[in-house]
């Protein structure tokens, strides 16, 4: 004897997929019916790009190198030897152009987070910079590592490429819907926060010291 119960289930079954899909289709529409006035595309060139962002980054005390594809690596050196680094860790796939004289480089092969903690600092690539918010996001690729090779140290040293920088946050968004599944991390500045008294205090969920390399 057939079980009504489960008759029961299939019909309710059938009526919430039908409900779902429905709503769906009416959430695409009211989506598509919102009005969006705000600005899309910015009008700034690269070098006004550059200095917006720059801007934000001095404003949130973060330090601002600028260098050639050519000398990079020397200034990638200069900025580790100005804030006293004596070794780095480097995301696995870390080029060898990109490694600095005079720094030892650890390359991170799932290091703990007991050794990130301890180490002296960090350095990557990203994916996409905001200019008009200062904003760094990475996606953990190949040069960016792990999410927390990027949030656990106390130092970041990030290299962001002239071509990956716009001016507006829908520019940034566009820029990433090729990795919309990916696990974003943003960054403005170095980590800091301020408890009810407006004491700022920096390092609570990320880095408390920021340096940024502008690749030409």
């Amino acid at each position: 004897m057939p079980d009504p119960s489960a008759a029961r289930d299939e019909i309710l079954n059938r009526v919430r997929t039908s409900t779902a899909r429905a709503d769906e289709a009416q959430r695409i529409r009211e989506w598509t019916a919102i009005q969006r006035s705000f600005a899309r595309k910015g009008a700034l060139n690269a070098d006004g790009r550059i200095a917006l962002f720059s801007d934000r980054l001095h404003d949130y005390g973060a330090g601002v190198h600028q260098s050639s594809q050519q000398q990079l690596r020397t200034v990638i050196s200069n900025v580790l030897a100005q804030r006293g680094k004596k070794t780095i860790v480097v995301p696995h796939a870390w080029p060898e152009e990109w490694m600095p004289i005079g720094v030892e480089v650890i390359r991170d092969e799932d290091l703990s987070y007991n050794a990130l903690d301890h180490c002296e600092g960090i350095m990557t690539a990203c994916t996409v910079a905001i200019a008009l918010t200062g904003t760094i996001v990475l996606r953990g690729g190949l040069l960016e590592g792990r999410r927390a090779l990027t949030l656990i140290p106390d130092y970041h040293l990030c290299l962001v490429e002239v071509d990956q920088i716009v001016e507006l946050v829908p520019e940034g968004m566009e820029r990433l819907r090729a990795v919309s599944t990916a696990p974003l991390t943003l960054i403005s500045g170095p980590s800091a926060t301020a408890d009810i008294e407006m004491i700022r205090v920096q390092g609570v969920h990320g880095p408390r010291t920021l340096d940024v390399v502008i690749v030409r």
